[in-house]
């Protein structure tokens, strides 16, 4: 596995792979990896002659107050985990590369896709991502890149912004992994203390329980909504954000449960938060 921070570097070698006819699957990453992460590397292994990760805690989409310092790091660890994973290249900027002096341009995509939801609750977040991605596809130029479910609303918005740029990358999304408890696996569940992780299992128990309810013939989302909205309020030390029934295409809230609705919520559990989602017909 080679290690690359230079840009420039990294861009030829992925040119020189392009023309010797090699396919580029990339899964980008702010690291401290876990199953989730390595489930897309997995896939992307599969699907590519050469499988390439980045690692870079990006610091436009945190917002004012948000965990950019506290954002947890083991480059260490990392690494040993992409080898496993059979990582061909690991990108591995610094933050001075990525926004130099001077830097003045960003990528935003526009409309309830970046409004809604998180972009309620962190205005600035997803013009930070689009600019990231953009920026790591042109230096990394995949083939193909992987993303996770569980940031639904990101998934969409990259779908969305590589479809309209005509940028010639397929998007793939992957399934939601989860612990064993069945919290959905997140770099920020190490903030989690016992007690306060007890109360977070509520998150994919309340996504279980509006499935159930939809499957039975439920269509009414107001009474979903109640339903969740009252579990998640009997946890002493959870906060709500948000708790939404959506279109899964592009995130506008429906008043009717059908195959396409999607139920995205996102708390605060203790001083942690979190973000998950379930369709609820499947």
């Amino acid at each position: 596995m080679e290690i690359i921070s230079d840009i420039k570097a990294m861009q030829n070698r992925c040119l020189a792979a392009r023309d010797s006819g090699q396919t580029i699957s990339f899964v980008p990453t702010m690291g401290f990896l876990h199953e989730g992460h390595l489930s897309l590397l997995r896939e992307g292994r599969k699907r590519g002659d050469l499988l390439v990760l980045s690692i870079f805690v990006n610091p436009t989409q945190f917002g004012q107050g948000e965990d950019l310092d506290l954002y947890p790091r083991d480059f260490e660890r990392d690494e040993a985990m992409a080898r496993e994973c059979g990582v061909d290249l690991l990108f591995y900027p610094e933050a001075e590369a990525i926004y130099p002096p001077g830097y003045a341009t960003y990528v935003a995509v526009e409309g309830p896709l970046t409004t809604t939801l998180e972009g309620v609750c962190r205005p600035t977040h997803f013009r930070g991502v689009t600019t990231v991605v953009t920026k790591l596809f042109t230096i990394v130029m995949p083939h193909i890149a992987l993303f996770g479910r569980k940031d639904f609303q990101q998934l969409a918005v990259i779908t969305r912004m590589t479809t309209d740029l005509n940028l010639p990358v397929e998007i793939v999304g992957m399934p939601i992994i989860r612990e064993q408890d069945g919290l959905a696996m997140s770099s920020r569940n190490v903030y989690l203390s016992k007690d306060v992780r007890q109360q977070a299992l509520v998150l994919n128990s309340t996504l279980r329980q509006a499935a159930e309810m939809a499957q039975n013939g439920e269509s009414d989302v107001e009474k979903i909504l109640t339903m969740a909205g009252s579990r998640l309020a009997n946890e002493a030390d959870l906060k709500i954000d948000y708790v939404k029934i959506c279109n899964a295409q592009s995130l506008e809230e429906v008043d009717t449960i059908n195959h396409e609705s999607v139920m995205l919520l996102a708390v605060s559990v203790g001083k942690t938060r979190l973000i998950d989602n379930g369709n609820l017909i499947s």
